[in-house]
């Protein structure tokens, strides 16, 4: 397959799969003329790196999963503590989202009853929060 292809099948830009062969997460095929062919087997990279962007792994880490993902009987111990510390950091994220969502809640509540001015306004104008 072709590059146009690939990115049809996968939803990923032109430009995404030549970053990514540029980083070394994929290495591409290439005609005696230069042109990029992809294999079935690129298309299954091309997914995992997919699902493991869809679950927040950055690059780098995506970049460890694949070496990883060559020998996962004997990565097991480094796979499972890298997903450790990205579902901490996912959970840390939803407490910080839950306080964002309380005082937006509050905020808007605020402006409801307010006669005068805007609460929601001041509040940015104001000190930040702890």
């Amino acid at each position: 397959m072709r590059i146009g292809e690939v990115a049809e099948r996968t939803g990923l830009s032109t430009d995404t799969l030549r970053y990514y062969e540029k980083l070394g997460l994929l290495r591409v095929g290439r005609s005696e003329a230069g042109v990029r062919f992809y294999t079935a087997k690129d298309l299954s990279l091309l997914r995992f790196i997919q699902r493991a962007k869809s679950m927040n792994f950055t690059l780098e880490e995506v970049a460890k999963l694949l070496e990883m993902r060559a020998d996962p009987q004997h990565a097991r111990d480094e796979v499972r503590e890298l997903a450790h510390h990205k579902l901490e950091a996912v959970e840390t994220q939803l407490r910080e989202l839950e306080t964002l969502r309380n005082e937006l809640t509050l905020l808007v509540n605020l402006c409801r009853g307010a006669e005068d001015g805007c609460p929601i306004i001041e509040d940015l104008e104001g000190e930040p929060h702890p």
